[in-house]
């Protein structure tokens, strides 16, 4: 599901400070809205926003030197024709950029239509990263999904299982051995790219780490600022499952690494068996040193198979 589109006078409010933006023209039109059915078939909130370009409407319009250029150096039927065709994709806003100064044309055609129109000295350039960094953290695409979400030796890692084998007092032990939690039984995952997932807490759990047989624990006020984060981008799940489980499901050495769909982003997963007497922390920790390797190019078990063909070929 996405989230209900924003309306022209939050977009504006959101970032009258950071663009320093006016409002021009269209004023009445202030909750006009991005069209739902564009939301819906956008592959994320970025392709919201865009220069002027005639294959793509229903998006932020960008309007810089060139675009200004575009539309004022033509004859005055062009220039209307131009403005007219601009207005029929339904923008849900239009945004003049690089401190240009709008065509009297285009500022008459926005009022009459109703159309938002926002002017800024800053760049274009600026302005649409600004915009699709913006939109696309909030039409990403997002689960809530149960589990310890953390941030262990700098890299994002929800911690999911069965029910009853720990998970709380897992996070509990890693956020002594310094590593920090963002979030505890229900984590908030966002799509904020096609290849990126950033988890973050609900507000009603922030900070909150719950452990059996002691209730809810405030982390940051018994750890500190530095035992919790914000948000984390998730890079690795660490799946506890109980023996019976592992030996059902799962291969003691896949052949390929194991991954799991989020929000159709595959994220490395790692199968950890729970039973008495085992260091789950250590193991853990282990798991994610060994993921940062293979994010950096070294894949041990590929080179234990190197290793192996290499002494059955000098056997032979």
């Amino acid at each position: 599901m996405k989230p209900t589109a924003i309306s022209a006078d939050v977009l504006f409010e959101e970032f009258r400070g950071r663009l320093k933006w006016e409002w021009l023209a269209g004023l009445g039109a202030s909750e006009r809205k991005f069209d739902p059915e564009a939301v819906l078939a956008a592959r994320s909130g970025a392709d919201l926003v865009g220069y002027l370009n005639y294959i793509h409407p229903y998006r932020v319009q960008i309007l810089g030197k060139r675009e200004i250029a575009y539309i004022a150096n033509a004859a005055p039927e062009d220039c209307a024709r131009r403005i007219s065709r601009m207005v029929t994709l339904e923008p849900p806003m239009l945004v003049v950029a690089d401190g240009q100064e709008p065509p009297d044309a285009l500022l008459i055609t926005c009022e009459r239509a109703q159309l938002p129109l926002f002017s800024t000295q800053e760049s274009a350039a600026f302005v649409v990263d600004v915009l699709r960094a913006y939109l696309s953290k909030h039409f990403a695409d997002r689960v809530n999904m149960h589990g310890v979400f953390m941030d262990i030796l700098g890299l994002g890692v929800l911690i999911t299982g069965e029910s009853g084998l720990g998970k709380s007092e897992l996070g509990l032990e890693l956020i002594s051995r310094g590593n920090g939690l963002v979030a505890d039984d229900a984590v908030d995952l966002f799509r904020i790219n096609q290849t990126t997932i950033e988890g973050r807490c609900p507000d009603l759990l922030l900070n909150l780490l719950e452990v059996r047989g002691i209730g809810l624990l405030d982390i940051r006020a018994i750890f500190g600022e530095t035992a919790v984060r914000r948000k984390m981008r998730l890079k690795l799940i660490v799946h506890l499952v109980r023996r019976e489980t592992l030996e059902r499901e799962y291969e003691r050495i896949p052949y390929e690494p194991l991954t799991q769909d989020v929000l159709g982003v595959p994220v490395q997963k790692v199968v950890i068996q729970v039973v008495a007497g085992r260091n789950i922390a250590v193991l853990v920790e282990a798991a994610v040193r060994n993921t940062i390797l293979q994010l950096r190019g070294v894949d041990t078990y590929q080179e234990f198979l190197v290793r192996h063909r290499k002494a059955m070929a000098e056997g032979t």
